[in-house]
């Protein structure tokens, strides 16, 4: 990585990683329900302030003990939690979290950066379920910023009319499978994708002055 992109990633959100993530649950209550699925996407920037999806994790969740898991959820999702090969890929939640969290750790101190800040579309329901896991599981270095994040919903709604995932995604002419949506690993790759074409589109617009910023930093 050259010398330029941590500063330039460090210094464009005052210290945070933006970190894309997407759950797949099994109802809407985050203190009762099952995570199912998670996914994360890191992001990385070049030299010229443009910001790309890096690397993505994903694993398939065990419902913790006593999980409630509504039929209309695994229908929605298309999950089934009988199928062998989520039985035997999938991870109890404590490691699940332990293991996607390690290469963010690693990803926040490559990048010069002091924490992660979660990216969801309708972000604040997959940051409350991933709250109430980190809480279960007892885990105390938690990667992210606890409440901030930022919502890709509220981001396309403001930027191309749209909230809806699918239909930001084609507004912003990032191609959608209707049939691959609804798994947490599809979900966040396209999320980072419309998550760094808005947040590039504004910099192209004058909006995040890159000159001024290495001058910033030139001046630390």
């Amino acid at each position: 990585m050259n010398d330029i992109v941590p500063k330039l990633m460090s210094g464009r959100f005052r210290g945070f990683l933006p970190v894309v993530v997407d759950l797949e649950t099994g109802g809407f209550n985050a203190r009762t329900d099952a995570l199912l699925e998670i996914a994360a996407v890191t992001l990385t920037m070049d030299e010229q302030g443009q910001l790309l999806p890096d690397e993505t994790f994903s694993f398939h969740i065990e419902p913790f003990e006593g999980a409630n898991v509504e039929q209309s959820a695994l229908d929605f999702t298309g999950i089934r939690l009988d199928s062998p090969l989520r039985q035997n890929a999938a991870l109890k939640e404590k490691e699940a979290l332990e293991e996607i969290f390690r290469p963010i750790r690693k990803a926040i101190k490559s990048h010069q950066c002091n924490r992660a800040i979660l990216v969801g579309h309708n972000a604040a329901f997959d940051h409350g379920f991933l709250n109430a896991g980190i809480e279960r599981a007892g885990i105390k270095r938690n990667p992210f910023h606890p409440f901030s994040s930022f919502d890709t919903a509220t981001l396309s709604g403001l930027v191309y009319g749209q909230t809806v995932l699918a239909r930001a995604c084609r507004a912003a002419g990032i191609p959608f499978d209707s049939q691959e949506a609804h798994s947490a690993r599809y979900d966040t790759e396209r999320t980072a994708e419309l998550f760094c074409a808005i947040v590039n589109r504004f910099k192209d617009l004058g909006g995040w002055d890159l000159a001024l910023r290495e001058q910033s930093m030139d001046g630390d």
